[in-house]
């Protein structure tokens, strides 16, 4: 009770009224999020959802990529498991029309396997603008964007890997461990995720 709800039907958030998470890195400080409800609507529900129950308190990133991206969202801390559920793909290549965030330095995006719509838990942050980021653009669900804490995701894609992983990058030799994740609605109540399974 209190607040507004945030339909089902579609809505326009104005930008003052965008959530906030605030992702706070073991070591390394806080990275604050401004999360876009207007281009995702059910990515983003999905998100507040997760970071609301704290699915993703004390998770490790496994995967970092200098120049391209930072990977988390397991609950088994690899690139493998969602929470149970994945959600549709709101991107263009998915006959997602509605989503024209640019794959750029700290855009915020849904991870996902060959499936269009096998996006679950898992994210990534992107930590350049090198043609590999912008080649993303229309195939992943891009959600947000980091507005504070851009140096601390660039500094953490730097880190020493152990080059494991075919599509760029790799594990971390020492853990990077999301210690809390919150969210700041701005007192919109935005109702559960539609979930395909």
């Amino acid at each position: 009770i209190g607040g507004i709800t945030y339909f089902n039907r579609p809505r326009v958030i104005a930008p003052e009224d965008y959530p906030i998470v605030k992702m706070n890195v073991q070591n390394y400080g806080t990275i604050t999020i401004e999360l876009y409800p207007n281009e995702a609507p059910n990515t983003v529900r999905n998100f507040i959802e997760l970071v609301e129950n704290g699915f993703y308190d004390g998770l490790e990133i496994p995967r970092v990529c200098e120049n391209f991206v930072l990977q988390m969202g397991s609950p088994s801390n690899t690139l493998n498991g969602g929470p149970g559920w994945t959600i549709k793909g709101e991107f263009e290549y998915n006959g997602f029309k509605k989503n024209t965030l640019k794959h750029e330095a700290g855009v915020l995006s849904m991870a996902r396997g060959s499936d269009p719509d096998s996006a679950g838990s898992q994210f990534f942050i992107c930590a350049g603008t090198n043609k590999s980021v912008s080649s993303l653009d229309g195939l992943y669900a891009g959600f947000g964007k980091v507005i504070d804490g851009l140096d601390i995701v660039i500094a953490i894609s730097k880190v020493d890997h152990d080059n494991s992983i075919s599509a760029g990058g790799g594990t971390p030799y020492e853990k990077i461990i999301v210690t809390s994740m919150t969210v700041d609605t701005k007192g919109i109540n935005y109702p559960a995720p539609k979930k395909i399974r």
